[in-house]
């Protein structure tokens, strides 16, 4: 059968898969309009948004939140009104509150916060028509927040994201268990998340959906996931290797090109794991670090003086950026293939555990046809 659909907050998802956040400049409006198009949830990343502002440098708050709105907007002209918009937007971030703030000015249905613990966000949404989500790796995450909002904002959140072991990007598990956690160990945490949930949900009269997500390619996951009870899935690395992707084309071919054993967990600026393709970026950061030419604020809590790299300028090179002598931001043409291949081996690539399975570019329309074929 087709996938249901499944309502959040009052809103209506059409297909239950939500694409995950990604930055810096990889879901942007285009990527997560048409996520949103196919009756998905598009993602836009908060991780400066702005990088492609000529005044970033300078100025990279003011620079971002005008990119984060302009996205918004463009991401809902491209939806042609089907699906829904969300905005990932990382805990451990400087300014977060003005984010949320300029997610909800713009239009946005939703914030999605994990990177840590999201505790006020139910008090900076209140008054707006923003609907919320926690991304969490653990009941212990969970209960904690759902205990301290009913105590002090006398609700909980609209829906859930459980990300698993096998995701990308940054991950809440130890390095040992983001190596070694299987699917089937796993699973057993998701159970008890499912349960705990289903129980507040009963308790406040209403219904919290629960997405999964980590290592999620196929139908056959998606399905694994609905007969746990999950009300759908949350999907990333599959994204990037479309021609809608705001990714440069020479990250796409990075994950088509990646084999299995090219799949590591790396250090992050951000205090977490994180599981990246080894290129000679990761390989070179085994060793030593590479020292931070100029700091963004982009972190609460990041020491310029002793972090390994600085996250920004490293996602900022898989973005196909680099700055210039001047503190000029500059892209490389797509007709500079050899330039392009350059940035990706100097930049730190996030990915899913499952990027090898990716064998070519495809679009979101054919990755969603796939999914919500009849089985």
């Amino acid at each position: 059968m087709t996938l249901p659909s499944v309502r959040i907050g009052g809103l209506e998802l059409q297909v239950p898969v939500i694409q995950g956040g990604m930055g810096v400049g990889i879901s942007l409006s285009s990527l997560a309009g048409a996520v949103a198009r196919e009756g998905g949830m598009g993602v836009l990343s908060a991780a400066q948004p702005g990088y492609r502002d000529p005044e970033w440098t300078r100025s990279p708050l003011e620079s971002n939140l005008r990119a984060l709105g302009r996205h918004i907007r463009r991401a809902r002209e491209l939806s042609q009104g089907r699906g829904l918009l969300g905005v990932n937007i990382m805990r451990a971030c400087t300014d977060y509150e003005k984010y949320v703030r300029c997610a909800a000015e713009n239009g946005a249905d939703a914030i999605l916060s994990g990177a840590g613990l999201p505790t006020e966000l139910p008090g900076l949404i209140e008054g707006t028509e923003l609907r919320f989500a926690p991304i969490v790796s653990s009941l212990k995450a969970i209960r904690v927040l759902f205990s301290l909002w009913k105590r002090h904002y006398g609700r909980v959140s609209d829906f859930v994201v459980i990300e698993g072991p096998k995701a990308g990007g940054h991950l809440g598990f130890t390095v040992e268990q983001a190596r070694t956690l299987t699917r089937a160990e796993y699973d057993l945490e998701i159970g008890a998340i499912l349960r705990y949930v289903s129980e507040e949900a009963a308790a406040a009269g209403t219904e919290i959906p629960v997405f999964v997500a980590g290592g999620i390619y196929d139908r056959s996951d998606i399905d694994h996931y609905l007969r746990m009870g999950a009300s759908g899935v949350q999907m990333a690395t599959r994204f990037v290797a479309t021609e809608e992707c705001d990714a440069p084309r020479s990250y796409k071919k990075a994950y088509v090109r990646a084999a299995r054993e090219d799949v590591v967990i790396v250090k992050s600026p951000v205090g977490m794991p994180g599981r990246a393709i080894r290129n000679r970026f990761v390989r070179e950061r085994e060793s030593s670090r590479e020292p931070v030419q100029r700091c963004f604020h982009c972190l609460e809590r990041c020491n310029p003086a002793t972090t390994p790299y600085c996250i920004t300028m490293a996602l900022c090179r898989a973005a196909g950026l680099r700055l210039g002598g001047t503190d000029s931001v500059s892209e490389p043409e797509r007709g500079e293939t050899e330039r392009e291949a350059a940035c990706m081996e100097d930049a730190l690539l996030f990915c899913g555990e499952n990027v090898w399975r990716i064998d070519r570019i495809s679009t979101v329309a054919e990755i969603f046809s796939e999914l919500n074929r009849d089985i």
